[in-house]
């Protein structure tokens, strides 16, 4: 199962009977995977495909995004099928994708922070289940850009 996939079944398990408990023992397996998924992410260079407006990184493109919610998140592809497959979602394959390698660590902690808005990134979006996101909240972002940094440490996101 995938952490999106984990998550979306920990929601529609008990309905109506709250939030589980951090010390029940599957919500702690959850946070250990989903923190594994994250360092594996922080390690690991990913394609970002380049096409918002010019003023990117070194006076290029800037990176591909999409808004959601008044989150902005940066587009990331584990490989070149995953970008074909999302170019494929949205009609648009046959066209050039230019894209750069950035390792995931630099997105989360520059590019992130960078944006100048709430910005996380999201992971083969066109993949369903199989893909991830790392909302904007403490754990994932540095904290100054972090969407709860507010809150009360037992209502933020990082707890995922």
């Amino acid at each position: 199962m995938t952490a999106a996939g984990a998550g979306a079944e920990a929601a529609s398990e008990s309905p109506g009977a709250g939030p589980p408990s951090p010390e029940d023992p599957e919500v702690a397996a959850r946070k250990r995977r989903f923190a594994e998924l994250l360092g594996e992410f922080r390690r690991t260079a990913v394609l970002v495909p380049l096409g918002g407006e010019p003023g990117g990184i070194d006076g290029d493109q800037a990176m591909l995004t999409a808004d959601l919610n008044g989150i902005r998140f940066i587009l990331a592809f584990s490989d070149e099928q995953a970008l074909a497959r999302y170019a494929q979602a949205r009609g648009e394959f046959s066209r050039e994708w230019t894209y750069r390698t950035v390792l995931g660590a630099k997105l989360l902690d520059v590019a992130v922070p960078a944006a100048g808005v709430p910005c996380g990134v999201a992971l083969d979006c066109a993949d369903g289940p199989d893909g991830m996101v790392f909302p904007p909240v403490m754990g994932i972002v540095p904290d100054e850009v972090a969407v709860d940094r507010d809150l009360p440490e037992n209502e933020r996101g990082a707890g995922l």
